[in-house]
């Protein structure tokens, strides 16, 4: 709707156009919701915490019982475990039911992803050990209570990737009708209120060299997260919000990155670098972008996983296959641990990662007609019980598999969910990988923003100015 100039008009007149933009505009809000993809049918959401789970995985077992009913998740924190402590692993005594290498990848093939698959055949020595399957993950009940309302109430706009209406604190479509529904479930997958988290990046040295950890504290806040609000505007319409600053090496020490991912526009972000002592706004912080100072390793859009707007692919529901995927990583995020010890030239210590077999929604993007991308196709796969991106694979214009990227899911016992933190992303071509957000010789705070921890008002750009002035 084009602005109107109103400044010279009389007061009555003013108000009576004011009266009518305002009539125009909420016709339109109701024509947005009333062109928006429908939600499920009441008949479906009743499936929701009988034969689906509240988030609407399959809860029964598989054919053979490799993958087992879903009984609620395993929510209480073992032992005398506080907040702030390295989590122990309460599956520590689980043995390695068989490794799945070169010479055995083939007889797995049928539940590996092509990049998974790449990976075994082109790394030497590398491997995935494969566990006994745990469904250890699950939520509050506010977030089941809220995620069986938007089953019904949740609704994509008329232009296909932005969400228009949703209850935060739950998962937004957890009977799915299409690839982008899926998405916005991995996007919003519920982490509580914000976090506050020190953690370290690493650039693999294929070569041997040293690798220097780019050691981070980062500050996220989550306002969908939040189950006391009752619509998006109560939460600002923001996904959410992430404040980092590098901490080291001392080169880099100082830089500062201030991002604001919406529900229904593109991201907005603020650079600053200490040697020019200013902060800029960074239109291109989207997409295909590269992150800065991450050696052309990462785009924009693979943190974490995924992110930012949806608008230049077609999402495609693949359908569910069982995927071996990493699970219940309690041993490779364990916060004790020292990075020379975990991350080698080629991949992280392989005996470090626990895979299990899981169901995934498979979901396939590939690049609109008249729009560009560098990933012309990706193929992202989601954990049916949590809906986190897990594993991913990136294509090339030749249609050739190009990076390769998991995340490590573990449950945070203190919000209570499961969560991710690291993620990997491995360049198949130039034969090197980025691990990000590591927490190794790191800490997070999961509860930081349900307990107040968090400024809200640090989040804008005017703040980020003054921070970086100090």
């Amino acid at each position: 709707m084009s602005r109107m100039r109103l400044s010279g008009l009389c007061n009555a007149a003013r108000s009576a156009l004011a009266g009518s933009a305002r009539a125009v505009l909420a016709g339109s809000a109701l024509m947005a919701l009333a062109g928006a993809a429908p939600a499920a049918t009441e008949q479906e959401a009743a499936k929701l915490g009988k034969e689906l789970t509240p988030v609407g995985a399959e809860r029964a077992a598989n054919k053979d019982g490799s993958i087992p009913e879903w009984k609620g998740g395993d929510l209480k924190a073992p032992g005398s475990w506080k907040p702030g402590q390295p989590r122990p692993d309460p599956y520590a005594s689980d043995a390695v039911l068989f490794s799945i290498d070169a010479a055995s990848a083939d007889k797995h093939k049928d539940k590996l992803s092509e990049g998974q698959l790449a990976l075994i055949k082109q790394l030497k020595g590398y491997k995935m050990n494969v566990y006994p399957s745990r469904r250890s993950c699950g939520y509050p009940d506010a977030v089941y209570e809220r995620s069986r309302a938007n089953a019904t109430g949740a609704a994509m706009a008329p232009n296909g990737w932005d969400m228009a209406k949703a209850t935060p604190g739950g998962v937004p479509f957890p009977i799915p009708k299409n690839g982008a529904e899926a998405m916005w479930n991995h996007k919003l997958h519920w982490t509580g209120e914000g976090r506050i988290e020190r953690y370290a990046t690493i650039f693999s040295q294929p070569k041997g060299g040293d690798f220097v950890p780019l050691v981070q504290d980062q500050w996220t806040l989550t306002p969908f997260g939040s189950t006391k609000a009752k619509s998006m505007a109560e939460s600002e319409g923001i996904e959410y919000k992430l404040l980092n600053e590098v901490v080291s090496p001392a080169a880099r020490a100082g830089e500062m990155i201030l991002i604001h991912y919406f529900l229904d526009k593109a991201n907005d972000a603020w650079l600053y670098f200490p040697g020019q002592r200013r902060v800029r706004r960074s239109p291109t912080f989207s997409y295909d972008n590269p992150v800065p100072g991450y050696e052309n390793l990462l785009m924009v859009d693979q943190y974490p996983m995924f992110s930012g707007p949806l608008d230049r692919y077609d999402w495609k529901v693949v359908g569910k296959q069982e995927l071996y995927i990493p699970y219940n990583t309690f041993k490779f995020n364990d916060t004790s641990k020292k990075f020379k010890d975990i991350f080698g030239p080629d991949y992280p210590q392989r005996d470090l990662i626990r895979y299990e077999l899981h169901r995934v929604w498979k979901i396939e993007a590939t690049v609109k007609s008249g729009m560009r991308h560098l990933f012309p196709k990706r193929v992202i796969y989601l954990d049916e019980d949590t809906w986190m991106a897990v594993v991913q694979d990136l294509y090339d214009a030749q249609g050739k598999i190009w990076r390769s990227m998991e995340s490590y899911p573990y449950s945070a016992w203190e919000l209570p969910a499961c969560v991710y933190q690291g993620y990997i992303s491995y360049d198949l071509n130039v034969g090197r990988y980025m691990a990000d957000n590591m927490p190794q010789e790191g800490k997070v705070d999961w509860l930081a923003g349900r307990e107040g921890r968090i400024d809200p008002k640090r989040f804008d750009a005017d703040e980020l100015r003054r921070a970086g002035g100090r």
